[in-house]
């Protein structure tokens, strides 16, 4: 604000004036200086003092007048180990940011601290460097894996070349001078980015640019005012002008309220047929169970019950009888075959050689080899079944190690030279001691076989089931191989 006009019989600022008050130790001015008798407390202007334009004015605010008489407290840290304190301090809050490590705040605490370059404005360009510099690069100029060696490499190493920054490379690089004096100053960096700016290409947009069609006013729309075509459009009058009635009428002959109801009716149709057709046709769970019994025993019975067969001979030794009959019956005297405790699709058959298994139904039988081996097969697939052939005397009783290592079953799995073994793994349960493991190898035949085994330690001597299927069938290898081995058990 202008100063106030001066009085007659006011001071004028002129040193020499009468009508001047005393003057301060510190400056010209009217006003006693402030000491530490006056308690703090300064000293109020004379009611008639005033001073010129020319000369300074009294303080407008209390605390202009305390700062223009005592002097500011200093800032920063007062010791060397305060400062290195706070530079530590510093460190773990920001963390490795090259933005916020100028080298003059990372430099290292030394005799002469006070001495150091100042945090300034020059900082701030460093820092405006920094982001210049990753924005373009897309990384930082300093590895930033560490705090402390992102720190030691700003003072003691220049920045990484800015060799993708293109034009601004000077102005990154020089931004980023160790030396606070040798960087860019304000007015520099405007003046480099005006000309940069104004020196720019146009942009190109290649081949992803799409032009415009051109402006035709006859296909714009037309506003039309709320009027006379709205109101009588809702009345349901007739338009006055013939533009546009067969749309109208196409409208009104098939009404989207009308088709949304059509639907939600359609929708309740379907559902309640669908209804009608599962309580009339779908059988019932009680019939559902009646006929799943009726369907097992009509499965099971291939000849008249036990009762009706009383009065008839036994069938001869050549004869087979059925397998799903409720009663055992021999086979050739090889086998005993019972579908109890078997799963659908399986009988349980028990060898003359000494054991029970559970086998699919259609498979024959291959007696005992020389190799101690049942064998029972149905085309690709082999069930064999080795009842005690091995001693756990002369292949110890390890299960595992005499699978991995002594199975003669698993020999040709040890002499392909193609060949894998997953699931390894030895399990006891109710006091046997078993392993069993999946198996793949080539035959001689080149076919890829696919092997489920198991090899049991039954009072000293080893048993071994085994599943044997192409590759390509391993679900199936897989069913058949837990009905046998789930059901394995020595009778003999």
């Amino acid at each position: 604000p202008p100063p106030p006009p001066v009085c007659r019989g006011q001071s004028t600022g002129d040193p020499d004036s009468p009508a001047s008050g005393p003057r301060s130790p510190g400056g010209p001015g009217p006003y006693p200086a402030v000491t530490g008798a006056s308690h703090g407390t300064p000293a109020l202007p004379p009611s008639g003092g005033s001073t010129d334009a020319g000369a300074a004015g009294p303080p407008a605010h209390w605390d202009d007048l305390v700062s223009a008489t005592v002097p500011a407290p200093r800032r920063g840290p007062a010791t060397a180990l305060a400062a290195e304190r706070a530079r530590q301090a510093r460190m773990a809050v920001v963390g490795p940011v090259t933005e916020r490590w100028a080298p003059e705040q990372a430099v290292p605490v030394h005799e002469n601290w006070q001495l150091a370059a100042p945090i300034g404005p020059a900082t701030d360009l460093w820092a405006l460097g920094a982001l210049l510099y990753r924005a373009v690069q897309g990384h930082a100029p300093y590895p930033e894996e560490s705090t402390a060696e992102l720190v030691q490499m700003v003072c003691s190493e220049p920045p990484a070349f800015a060799e993708e920054c293109g034009p601004l490379r000077p102005v990154v690089e020089s931004l980023l001078r160790q030396d606070p004096t040798d960087r860019l100053d304000f007015e520099e960096l405007r003046g480099w980015l005006r000309s940069l700016v104004r020196s720019a290409p146009e942009p190109d947009a290649g081949v992803h640019l799409v032009a415009a069609p051109p402006v035709d006013i006859s296909r714009l729309p037309v506003v039309r005012r709320r009027g006379e075509l709205v109101r009588r459009r809702r009345a349901g009058l007739p338009a006055t002008t013939a533009h546009g009635r067969h749309k109208r009428g196409r409208q009104e002959e098939g009404s989207p309220r009308k088709l949304g109801r059509n639907l939600l009716l359609l929708v309740l149709l379907l559902l309640a047929g669908a209804v009608a057709y599962a309580m009339v046709f779908m059988p019932k769970a009680d019939q559902e169970g009646t006929g799943r019994g009726a369907k097992g025993g009509a499965a099971g019975e291939a000849s008249p019950g036990p009762e009706r067969s009383s009065a008839s001979a036994e069938p001869s030794s050549g004869e087979s009888a059925p397998q799903g009959g409720p009663s055992p019956s021999r086979s050739g005297g090889a086998t005993e075959t019972q579908t109890d405790g078997a799963a659908p699709g399986f009988t349980l058959r028990k060898d003359s050689t000494g054991f029970q298994i559970a086998v699919a139904k259609g498979w024959t039988r291959t007696p005992k080899n020389g190799s101690g081996q049942v064998v029972y097969s149905h085309g690709d697939f082999e069930l064999i079944v080795v009842p005690g052939r091995d001693s756990a005397q002369s292949y110890g009783g390890a299960p595992m190690d005499y699978q991995r290592d002594d199975e003669r079953e698993l020999q040709p799995y040890r002499d392909s030279s193609w060949a894998t073994a997953t699931g390894l793994k030895e399990i006891q349960v109710g006091g046997r001691t078993m392993a069993e493991g999946q198996f793949t190898w080539t035959d001689d035949s080149g076919h890829d076989l696919y092997v489920r085994n198991l090899a049991i330690l039954i009072a000293g001597r080893y048993h071994v089931v085994q599943v044997r299927g192409p590759e390509s069938e391993r679900d199936e290898v897989t069913r058949l191989y837990e009905q046998a081995s789930q059901t394995y058990e020595v009778t003999g």
